[in-house]
């Protein structure tokens, strides 16, 4: 083994971890997309021109991607600092924006939006990734500096006010900000909480578990989520909080540095917009002769920026017949030139559309990858076309690692019936069919497979006899057939109920078990807050965490804690 090696692989053992993992195959909503660029992004090299197969491969990119960056390092990086050192960042996170500075240093990039107490856990294992891949850089000698981009121009505020967890009681529970601190159209990065945040920590905390870790947990909380701080900036202090040791960069993209260091993104991109629309028309009917999905719905008269009024409210431009812009609520029109030269004078009256937002990204930062999660992965296919026509290069961007943490408790119910995760990608029904059949009453439902054996056999030989006297009759009972089995069935459900009921134990520890494991019938990391797990474990979580991931992966990895 090589002496970079233990900064690529995970080292789960010394955290007294069990890793297993999973194909993403099997998991339930994964798009032929995703999972054909997990068996091999180079062979979809059409749309995703850049693609490494593995993460090793990326420094032979630092030439290309030093050569095309323009953007003033100095100047990002003072703002960078500036912005890090307002949300409390440490020694790690200043001594990187340093190393940021220098002109051989690369930026490995993630981001997400600004998730209350941090969003879905997937938000942790995003960033993670990136501080992993940048140490397993910096190993072989190639200068990385970790950075997270917050996605504060993001204007969808339900998506990031609610925070789902399990409660004391070991059920899911949410607690969520009230949707009137946000206007429509508004950047969340302008949401300004108020007094209400309090109560809605106090919330969190009534229904998480009264462990030892409690007061801690709820000060770093509380010193994150403050009235008349600014929606984004708790979530960047909270973020710091809990992965500032690793030295992970936030970036908020609505800095007005920063935006001025894009104008000449944006300009470009304004000027060449139905350049830019035809281009991803084109690259989306590829995509689906390909047999695969678009992800963004792309039209020739798409504009690749949103325009901000005068409340900073956003809002999307269309080409009209005369060939000018204009937004849906705003009768002003105005020609690509004339938006080009608004961009560049005035950019923070502008933000990057999901197709553009990658690209200036990669303008502001020199980057060597960015750590997607599936429809990223999907978005990059198409924006490919824009780095093009942009005349960028186009970012490879590799699968996050993607985690199911399985606690004690969770993993004695599984041991004890014999189950695991993909078990419950059914849904519950099945599972707890199962556990009782198998488990909990396995003579009684032997006595229901015995009784249908049986009928089905006497209703063939019956069919036999009637085929030869009348071949309607045994039409006739074929139908009758599927009564009686829908029958049987109907009373074998109604049995596993019952048993269930009966069971209470059971029906409950299965029920917590799918809450911890698959809520709302999805990947836990979609949904479940860190909270959830600092509460009964502290911060060393996090540790945990960043020793699972394995960067050399791309299946899901189930973690026993």
């Amino acid at each position: 083994m090589s002496t970079a090696e233990p900064a690529c692989y995970s080292t789960p053992e010394e955290s007294g971890l069990r890793v297993e993992t999973l194909p993403f195959e099997p998991v339930p909503h994964q798009s032929r997309l995703f999972l054909e660029y997990l068996k091999d992004p180079t062979a979809l090299r059409n749309f995703y021109p850049s693609a490494v197969r593995y993460h090793h491969e990326l420094p032979q990119r630092v030439p290309e991607v030093l050569s095309a960056y323009r953007t003033d390092r100095e100047k990002i990086c003072n703002a960078l600092a500036a912005m890090n050192q307002r949300w409390g960042a440490g020694e790690a996170t200043l001594s990187n924006i340093e190393l940021l500075r220098e002109s051989d240093c690369i930026a490995v990039v993630s981001g997400q939006q600004a998730g209350l107490f941090t969003g879905p856990l997937y938000t942790i294992y995003k960033a993670l990734s990136a501080v992993k891949l940048a140490g397993c850089l910096r190993q072989r000698n190639t200068k990385a500096a970790p950075v997270f981009w917050i996605a504060a121009e993001d204007h969808d505020f339900v998506e990031v006010a609610k925070a789902e967890f399990i409660g004391r009681d070991c059920q899911l529970k949410n607690v969520e900000v009230s949707t009137a601190l946000h206007r429509e159209g508004q950047p969340v990065g302008q949401v300004v909480l108020d007094d209400s945040i309090g109560t809605v920590v106090d919330q969190l905390f009534e229904l998480l578990p009264n462990s030892e870790f409690a007061d801690d947990v709820k000060a770093l909380v509380k010193n994150a989520w403050q009235p008349g701080r600014g929606y984004v900036e708790s979530f960047a202090t909270m973020m710091t909080t809990l992965l500032g040791r690793h030295g992970l960069i936030f970036l908020d993209p609505l800095d007005p540095e920063l935006k001025r260091l894009a104008a000449p993104l944006y300009s470009e991109a304004a000027r060449r917009a139905p350049e830019i629309a035809t281009a991803l028309e084109q690259r989306s009917s590829e995509l689906e002769s390909a047999g695969f999905h678009a992800q963004v719905l792309a039209t020739a008269n798409s504009f690749p920026l949103f325009l901000h009024d005068d409340a900073g409210a956003r809002h999307a431009m269309v080409r009209v017949e005369n060939g000018k812009y204009r937004a849906k609520d705003i009768e002003q029109e105005y020609t690509a030139e004339e938006l080009a030269t608004m961009a560049s004078e005035s950019p923070q009256r502008f933000s990057p559309n999901v197709t553009l937002r990658a690209v200036v990204q990669d303008y502001l930062l020199p980057t060597i990858a960015y750590y997607g999660g599936a429809a990223e992965i999907a978005y990059f296919a198409q924006t490919a076309e824009v780095y093009r026509v942009l005349e960028r290069p186009a970012t490879p961007i590799l699968p996050r690692s993607s985690l199911t943490m399985i606690e004690r408790h969770t993993g004695r119910v599984l041991e004890r019936y014999d189950l695991t995760l993909a078990d419950f990608f059914e849904g519950l029904e099945p599972v707890m069919k199962r556990v009782v059949e198998e488990h909990l009453s396995a003579d009684t439902a032997k006595l229901f497979s015995n009784a249908e054996q049986n009928v089905n056999h006497e209703l063939d030989r019956l069919r036999q006899e009637l085929e030869a006297i009348d071949p309607t009759l045994a039409s006739a009972l074929d139908t009758g057939r599927k009564k009686i089995n829908y029958q049987l069935e109907g009373l074998r459900t109604r049995f596993v109920r019952a048993h269930m009921t009966r069971d209470e134990a059971a029906h409950r520890q299965l029920q917590r078990a799918f809450d911890q494991l698959y809520p709302n019938k999805d990947l836990q990391e979609r949904h479940i807050n860190i909270t959830s797990l600092l509460a009964r474990h502290g911060t060393y979580v996090i540790e945990w965490i960043y020793n699972a991931i394995n960067l050399g992966s791309n299946e899901h990895q189930i973690v026993k804690l």
